[in-house]
């Protein structure tokens, strides 16, 4: 006689299921981080995979029961975790996500839904639609008919950017700055588009002169990306003055605001981002400054009927009978069949803490920049790139060279004491720390500055 199947996360009998695997999941969650006791593992990257391959089989020929499998690799997984919740893990724009939203995220997973027809998810669907249209609002205020399409994340976004510019104007050739993300030019290589022209941004941003002398001599149809955010700096580039250059050369502007986009939300700050409206499309992830766990990335659209070109039938999806009896039609609304409904935890975000409470957060982090920069120039060892314009910190050791740089982060990395990110700007290689968690002190500002120190003075 056939052992009955393990219970399923969804229908009414699944929260039950859950209850005690949720248990066994947050012990084993919290158990990894005492053990972890700091931003990420000790010893590097050998060390790790040793102590993973010691969980032994993958693949048993008994398995181990979901109580001991959820425990033994949960505690790993967490053990050896970097993690963005620990103040001194500030390398990248990965952000620690919000309880509210991972909480948000398991019930998507437990339901399950696939936002590729009405009738596999009726009400993540509507959902949908609500949110988007209010963020499209929100990057676009004024515009007629404004949308947006949720996204795994920045890559995605300008992906579909240059697609739909290529399906309104045929060959479209991008211009990007320097400080352009690096999506941009395996984007325009998957689409079949010519490489994209770089202007040089020796000073870290897209200047609007050198941007005229770059669509002057380069044939249309253009498509311009300019950044707010840049992943380097996170500089934001002067967005009113290069909207009024495209204007002057017929060119569209597509903006990758993945980082500064949810700088929106802040009534202190949301001027960085005047000019962002008069884009054609935008590009927002609020899974860097929107505290989601990933993937949560849009792409907002000044005026819906852009998406068109997005339109595809499977007949087993939505069939033209299907659309015409009022079956929404969910295939436009991404190049992906198979997606998560990511939209609800952004929603649970979203109405939890309203415009305000997320502007507070994005202030929080700002100040915490503005904090981290007072004290790198208090500081006699050390060297400040420059003011921060976002959350993300330059610095280095004053008489170090670009060697002893790259040493310093990793021996902090295999250390597991902290994870720092790297950037070249102004031909040097400099320290970087990306500010994303609001739960940070002023203490754990020095402590990094210590450490830092203390590296470099081995």
């Amino acid at each position: 006689m056939r052992a009955a199947p393990p219970p399923l996360a969804g229908g009414v009998p699944g929260a039950d299921a859950l209850r005690p695997l949720l248990g066994a999941v947050l012990d084993a969650l919290r158990t990894g981080a005492e053990e972890r006791g700091g931003p990420l593992p000790a010893g590097g990257p050998e060390a790790v995979a040793r102590r993973t391959a010691a969980l032994g089989a993958v693949l048993p020929e008994t398995g181990t029961g979901p109580d001991e499998a959820l425990r033994t690799l949960v505690h790993a997984l967490a053990a050896g975790a970097a993690d963005p919740a620990d103040p001194l893990c500030a390398a990248h724009l990965h952000t620690p996500p919000l309880a509210l939203a991972a909480a948000a995220d398991l019930a998507a997973s437990a339901l399950n839904p696939s936002m590729d027809s009405w009738d596999q998810a009726p009400a993540a669907s509507a959902l949908e639609a609500l949110v988007t249209t209010a963020l499209a609002a929100e990057i676009h205020p004024g515009a007629p008919r404004p949308d947006a399409l949720v996204t795994t994340g920045g890559t995605e976004s300008n992906q579909l950017a240059l697609l739909l510019a290529r399906e309104r104007t045929g060959p479209v050739r991008t211009v990007v700055g320097a400080n352009a993300h690096h999506s941009f030019r395996r984007a325009a290589w998957l689409l079949g588009l010519p490489a994209p022209v770089v202007v040089p941004t020796p000073h870290g941003t897209l200047e609007p002169g050198a941007l005229d002398a770059a669509l002057t001599v380069t044939p249309g149809p253009l498509l311009v990306a300019a950044t707010a955010g840049t992943t380097d700096e996170g500089l934001v580039d002067p967005l009113p003055a290069l909207a009024d250059v495209c204007a002057a050369h017929g060119a569209d502007l597509h903006v990758d605001a993945a980082y500064g986009g949810p700088v929106l939300f802040s009534r202190t700050h949301r001027r960085l981002l005047d000019g962002l409206d008069r884009a054609r499309t935008v590009t927002v992830d609020l899974h860097k400054l929107g505290w989601q766990p990933a993937a949560a990335g849009l792409l907002a659209v000044r005026d819906t009927t852009d998406l068109a070109a997005l339109a595809h039938t499977a007949d087993y999806l939505n069939a033209d009978d299907d659309t015409d009896a009022g079956l929404p039609d969910l295939l436009g609304r991404s190049p992906r069949t198979t997606r998560r409904p990511d939209v609800l935890k952004a929603a649970v975000t979203l109405r939890a803490l309203g415009r305000t409470g997320l502007g507070a957060l994005v202030d929080t982090c700002m100040d915490l920049a503005q904090d981290l920069a007072d004290r790198i120039e208090k500081t006699p060892g050390l060297d400040l790139r420059a003011r921060p314009a976002l959350t993300t910190v330059l610095f280095r050791p004053h008489d170090a060279d670009d060697t002893e740089v790259a040493a310093i982060r990793r021996s902090l990395l295999t250390g597991g004491r902290a994870v720092l990110g790297r950037a070249r700007a102004d031909g040097r290689l400099w320290l970087k720390a990306t500010l994303l968690n609001p739960h940070a002190t002023p203490g754990d500002l020095d402590q990094l500055i210590t450490l830092v120190e203390g590296s470099a003075h081995r």
